[in-house]
């Protein structure tokens, strides 16, 4: 708690405070001027203090949104200007103090010789201090893990950390929640003070989801991220925002409070394993993932195909997986555009996360069985979404049926269970956050100065709007997978990864072509799209008038371009932490097997022949090979 308190009152509130007052002082300064005094905050502060203690990172990270949205709340309704700018400066606060987390990162990728690599780091040195050397992503397990008891008659503790796995999704969240809320005020009005509050909280049940180990702890920030949602929808959104807000919440309430059932059997089963070996009761009950994952419970297995199913059915909804998608375009379409960039760009990420750090992990068995059918689920959503999103006419509805498209890349690259794959899809899932988030951003811009998104009122804008019309075309090679940019690195990895896959057997070369035909409709999707809306003649008179993209809408698209070609161009600083993490799972779900009739002992499970080595059994010994053994004996 004292680390906590040192945190906020050295580092965090005085950039705050810094830039706050510069804002204040210099409300029409180039949106750089601001960026820059945050940056000169940082670095006093490194200067005179250095870099606080790692060991209560994410805790910082966690509780300072909600500091912010509590502040927020006890601001006057009077002052909506202030309070969308303190909440914009609140968030960016918030990203600095998360690029403490690629400490070991950047320790890496600059421990080369070469000038470049001398310079940068020792700029970038006094700023990260000890979080330099706190974690090292390229060991499998958490890191900056904080674990405190929390209820513990039930065995539930505040546990959180990160691997190479939750790392960019980490960062992913604390970047896109304060570009989201900037780009959020050309169109929200009213209730602004709300609306501060509801995006606020929002972001810290998106960091505690992506953070947690303890499996209680994860549904807590799971569940939370609901009402927010629900209300930015509910409440900020279109003509028909009650009814998309409504089925939201539905969809995703359902699948969760099925895999609450599924969390609590778990924990039961494994109190009874406890209990059964002699683990005092007071000890034997527990949420933490570690613990559970440390003991080879041998699940039946029509247990673990319905537990898998339980799990899978809550994240297949959150992705959201072909046929569970039909919630998706109606909140996109009706939410506004903050909310339809966080949605695409992060919440959607949970769903795959979840797989990914709980349901392949704990049901590794099931996870194999299941694959094919999960993959051509996938593959089903990779055609079935570019080919609705070709035939829109709303391009707001386009980039949304684009999203099942991309995810369900995202799916097949996750169900491949082989390393390459797991990689691209994990790479994928920061592009599409990235891109689509873009282009969310980008229809939001066209929209509240023409108050249409019909494909057929558009034609002409490269004339009237070039730097709209250039940094649209950036973003839609990007999501087409252009080389060179983000969309290609990942899509690669996903066919190549699913081409070569063991688990897939017979299906992985027919799987892996008929997904590549996904990339082609995107190519005639995104560029149809581009062509109606910034070729030909400019012949709708009420688009002769618009104006190019505003200071601040420019540098809320800058941080996203940069991250486009640098994935695209720099993968390996984004693939090398979460090589270690990936082949762990690998690993996990490489050696399942049925489990055996008896009650297995605590501890590690033991090691597993490879399910091809079980097909295909060593021939046994001949019977006078063992009659002569028997002889000399």
């Amino acid at each position: 708690m004292t680390e906590l308190l040192k945190t906020f009152l050295l580092w965090l509130l005085p950039w705050t405070a810094i830039t706050m007052a510069g804002v204040r002082l210099m409300p029409k300064a180039h949106p750089a001027v601001h960026a820059l005094i945050l940056i000169a905050a940082a670095a006093l502060t490194a200067v005179v203090f250095g870099a606080p203690a790692p060991g209560s990172l994410l805790s910082v990270l966690l509780l300072w949104p909600l500091l912010g949205a509590l502040v927020i709340l006890f601001l006057p309704r009077q002052w909506a200007n202030g309070i969308r700018q303190l909440s914009a400066v609140w968030t960016w606060v918030g990203f600095v103090a998360s690029i403490w987390l690629l400490g070991p990162v950047f320790k890496t990728a600059l421990a080369g010789d070469g000038p470049f690599e001398s310079a940068t780091w020792t700029v970038l040195e006094r700023f990260l201090g000890a979080f330099a050397t706190a974690g090292d992503y390229a060991q499998p397990g958490f890191q900056f893990v904080e674990d405190v008891p929390w209820i513990e008659a039930f065995g539930i503790h505040y546990k959180i950390g990160v691997d190479g796995i939750s790392l960019w999704m980490v960062l992913l969240t604390t970047l896109l929640t304060p570009i989201a809320l900037t780009v959020s005020w050309n169109s929200v009005d009213t209730k602004i003070k709300e609306y501060a509050f509801a995006f606020l909280l929002l972001e810290v049940g998106m960091l505690g989801a992506f953070v947690a180990i303890d499996l209680f702890v994860f549904y807590v920030f799971w569940e939370l991220m609901l009402v927010p949602m629900y209300l930015l929808i509910g409440i900020w959104g279109g003509k028909d925002r009650v009814y998309a807000a409504v089925k939201f919440f539905l969809y995703t309430m359902a699948g969760s409070l099925l895999m609450l059932v599924a969390i609590l059997y778990v924990v039961a089963k494994y109190h009874d394993l406890a209990i059964a070996n002699g683990t005092p009761a007071e000890l034997a009950t527990t949420f933490d993932l570690q613990q559970i994952l440390a003991v080879d419970m041998r699940l039946p297995a029509v247990a673990q195909l319905l537990l898998f199913c339980t799990f899978g059915l809550a994240f297949a909804i959150k992705v959201p997986m072909f046929p569970f998608h039909t919630w998706l375009p109606d909140a996109h379409v009706q939410a506004p555009t903050g909310g339809s960039v966080i949605l695409a760009a992060v919440l959607l990420k949970l769903g795959c996360y979840g797989f990914l750090r709980f349901a392949i992990p704990l049901f590794p068995y099931p996870s194999m069985v299941y694959a094919p059918m999960l993959t051509g689920a996938a593959i089903i959503g990779i055609i079935y979404g570019a080919y609705c999103a070709w035939v829109q006419r709303d391009v707001k509805k386009l980039v949304a049926y684009s999203s099942v498209s991309h995810l369900g890349f995202v799916m097949l690259g996750i169900f491949s269970l082989n390393t390459s794959a797991m990689e691209g899809a994990i790479l994928q899932m920061i592009s599409h956050g990235v891109s689509t988030g873009a282009l969310f951003i980008l229809v939001g811009v066209i929209y509240d100065r023409r108050h249409t998104r019909d494909l057929a009122d558009f034609g002409g804008l490269a004339k009237v709007m070039p730097m709209y019309a250039l940094i649209f075309v950036i973003v839609a090679m990007s999501s087409v997978g252009l080389p060179g940019t983000n969309g290609f690195i990942g899509e690669f990895m996903i066919l190549s990864g699913t081409f070569a896959s063991r688990t897939l057997d017979q299906w992985a070369k027919i799987q892996a072509t008929i997904a590549a035909l996904g990339v082609i409709l995107a190519a005639i999707y995104m560029l149809h799209a581009v062509l109606k809306m910034f070729w030909g003649p400019l012949d709708k008179k009420e688009n002769e008038g618009l104006t190019d993209l505003s200071r601040r809408e420019v540098w809320s698209l800058v941080p996203l371009v940069i991250l486009i070609f640098w994935i695209g161009i720099v993968p390996n600083f984004f693939l090398h932490p979460m090589r270690a993490s990936v082949a762990q799972l690998e690993q996990v779900v490489s050696r399942p097997l049925m489990p055996p009739p008896e009650v297995p002992e605590l501890g590690r499970p033991q090691a597993l022949p490879h399910p091809e080595e079980e097909r295909a059994p060593e021939p046994a010994e001949p019977a006078a090979e063992v009659a002569a053994v028997g002889e000399q004996q």
